[in-house]
C-alpha cells in the first residue's frame, strides 16, 4: 500500500455504463485497485456510442474507463452468468448501475451477491434511486438537471432556463460515490460484514446544489439578484468574469476601473447598498467596460487584486501558460484518436503518463481471455465460451 495506490490488492466487478458508476469505479482503478469492467457482447458500454466514435471509446467512455480491464460477457445465457459469479469470487466491490429491479432478475442482487462474499461493498448507482414513484424511470444527467432545479435556476438574461452542458450530475455523483466507498473500505476493517451503498443521480444533483437550493428555499423561491458588479461583462474584444463580493474589493475596483467617485458613493457602499441599484450601476459599467480590451481592464484588476478572468474556450484554456506550469493537464495518446488527448490530472495523484495502465481506456472484451485464465480457465474453455458468443475478446 501507498499514497499513491492505497487501493492495490482489491478487486473490483464494475457491471456499470454510462458515466456514474463507471467513473466512480475509474478512480478506485486509478487509486490502485483492479478494476475488471463486465460490459455486453453486443453493444458494449452504452457509453461507447455517445457522439464523435474513436474506434470503440467516445469521449464519454475514455475518461470514465481509464485504467481498467474489459470483459465482454453475454449476462442473458446461463454460461455467461456463471462466468461472473466466478469473477465475484474474492471480489471487495461490485457496481451496477441497472434501473431498479433488473440487476434482481438477472440473479445479481445484493441479497444473493453478498450471500456468496458476505464483506463485498455493492453499489448500485440509479436515477431517482431505489425506492419511491420515480425508481424505475429512466434517467440520464439532463433529466436529473431539470428535476433538481438546476435548469430552473441556471436562466440567462433573456429568462429562459438552460441547460449545463457538462455533465454535473453524473460527475458529482460518481464522486459522491467514491467517498462513500472509499469511507466503507476504511470501515470495513473493523466490521464482519460488507453494506450496500446506494446512490442516485438525484441525490448527487441536490448535494452538488445545497448552497443555492437552501438559499432558494429560505428565500422563498425568490431568484438571487447578481449584485453588480458580479458578473460577466463584455470588453472590446471579449468577455470577463468580475466578482466583488467584500467592501475593500469594491473600493480596489473602483481604483481599477479609474472610477474612485463611485467607492464613496453611499448608494454603492456594500452589497446590500447596491443591490436595489443594480440596474444604474451596470448601466454605467457595461459601456465603460466596452471601451477597452480585455487584458487592459485585466491588467488594471490584476494590480488591485480583484478577482477575475477572461473567458476562455476549452482550447484557450488548454494553451494557457499556468495551465501548463502547473501541470495541471496531461496529454496523452490513444490507439484510436489520431491526436493527443488532454486529461486533466486527478486531485492527490501522480499525473497521467503516456502508456500507463492507468492512463488508457480498454477496448470492448480487450482483455477477456486472460480475466477468465486468471478464474481459473483454460485456453479450451475459453475458445469454447468465444465461439459460443458468450465471450467476446477483442482484436
Amino acid at each position: 500500500m501507498s499514497y499513491a495506490a492505497p487501493f492495490k490488492g482489491l478487486k473490483v466487478v464494475d457491471l456499470s455504463q454510462g458515466v456514474a458508476g463507471p467513473y466512480c469505479a475509474m478512480m478506485l482503478a486509478q487509486y490502485g485497485a483492479d478494476v475488471l469492467k463486465v460490459e455486453p457482447t453486443d453493444t458494449g458500454d452504452w457509453s461507447r456510442a455517445l457522439g464523435t466514435i474513436y474506434g470503440d471509446h467516445t469521449v464519454y467512455s475514455i475518461p470514465a474507463n481509464l485504467g481498467k480491464r474489459s470483459i465482454a460477457l453475454d449476462l442473458k445465457s446461463d454460461e455467461g452468468k456463471t462466468l461472473l459469479w466466478r469473477m465475484i469470487e474474492g471480489a471487495d466491490i461490485f457496481i451496477q448501475g441497472f434501473r431498479p429491479g433488473v440487476i434482481g432478475r438477472l440473479g445479481f442482487g445484493y441479497d444473493a451477491v453478498s450471500a456468496k462474499e458476505p464483506r463485498i461493498l455493492y453499489v448500485s448507482i440509479s436515477g431517482f434511486g431505489l425506492s419511491g414513484p420515480l425508481s424505475e424511470r429512466p434517467a440520464m444527467d439532463p433529466v436529473l438537471q431539470a428535476y433538481t432545479g438546476l435548469m430552473a435556476e441556471n436562466r440567462g438574461e433573456d429568462g429562459i432556463p438552460h441547460r449545463i452542458p457538462i455533465i454535473s450530475i453524473d460527475m458529482s455523483t460518481a464522486i459522491y460515490a467514491f467517498t462513500a466507498v472509499s469511507a466503507a473500505l476504511y470501515a470495513r476493517r473493523d466490521e464482519p460484514h460488507g453494506r450496500h451503498i446506494e446512490a442516485s443521480l438525484m441525490q448527487g444533483g441536490a448535494s452538488l446544489q445545497v448552497v443555492r437550493m437552501m438559499g432558494s428555499y429560505l428565500d422563498g423561491g425568490a431568484p438571487r439578484p447578481v449584485i453588480a458588479p458580479s458578473g460577466i461583462y463584455e470588453t472590446q474584444d471579449g468577455w470577463l468574469s468580475i466578482t466583488v463580493v467584500r467592501p475593500f474589493e469594491w473600493d480596489a475596483f473602483c481604483k481599477a476601473i479609474g472610477r474612485p467617485d463611485l467607492g464613496d458613493d453611499p448608494r454603492y457602499k456594500t452589497n446590500t447598498d447596491r443591490e436595489p441599484h443594480t440596474p444604474d450601476l451596470n448601466a454605467i459599467l457595461r459601456p465603460l467596460l466596452l471601451s477597452r480590451p480585455t487584458a487592459a481592464w485585466s491588467a488594471g484588476l490584476t494590480e488591485h487584486r480583484v478577482m477575475h478572468e477572461a473567458l476562455n474556450s476549452y482550447a484557450e484554456f488548454l494553451k494557457q501558460p499556468h495551465v501548463t506550469e502547473s501541470g495541471a493537464v496531461a496529454w496523452t495518446s490513444h490507439p484510436h484518436v489520431e491526436k493527443p488527448i488532454p486529461l486533466p490530472n486527478l486531485i492527490g495523484l501522480p499525473p497521467f503518463r503516456d502508456g500507463a495502465t492507468r492512463s488508457v481506456s480498454p477496448s470492448k472484451g480487450e482483455h477477456s481471455t486472460a480475466i477468465l485464465r486468471e478464474h481459473g480457465y483454460s485456453g479450451g474453455d475459453i475458445a469454447g465460451f468465444i465461439e459460443r458468443g458468450v465471450v467476446l475478446q477483442a482484436g
